[in-house]
């Protein structure tokens, strides 16, 4: 089979973090390279998940409005403030 020859950069401490990696299973990287693009082509897809990171769930729409609501009361005085024994206090008088 005819050998081609690919080239491409990366981090430099990437590079050396994956090359010790690889090195630690008796790879070298151009094998493990070798060994992804097999995969690829087997399964004609990339062999792992690729997608954004997880949003933080602080921002998601629903705690936004959550959040935006609580400023309106805030906004119109209709916020009661306590502090945890009083809202303890609170609690346990409604039981």
């Amino acid at each position: 089979m005819a050998q081609a020859m690919v080239s491409f950069r990366m981090d430099a401490e990437l590079k050396k973090t994956t090359e010790e990696i690889c090195k630690g299973m008796g790879l070298t990287l151009t094998s493990a390279f070798t060994m992804f693009a097999a995969k690829v082509a087997q399964e004609r897809a990339i062999p792992f998940k690729v997608a954004l990171p997880p949003l933080d769930p602080f921002y998601s729409e629903e705690n936004l409005s959550h959040i935006e609501r609580s400023l309106d009361q805030l906004e119109r005085g209709e916020v009661i403030s306590m502090t945890l024994d009083e809202l303890e206090d609170f609690v346990n008088e409604g039981r």
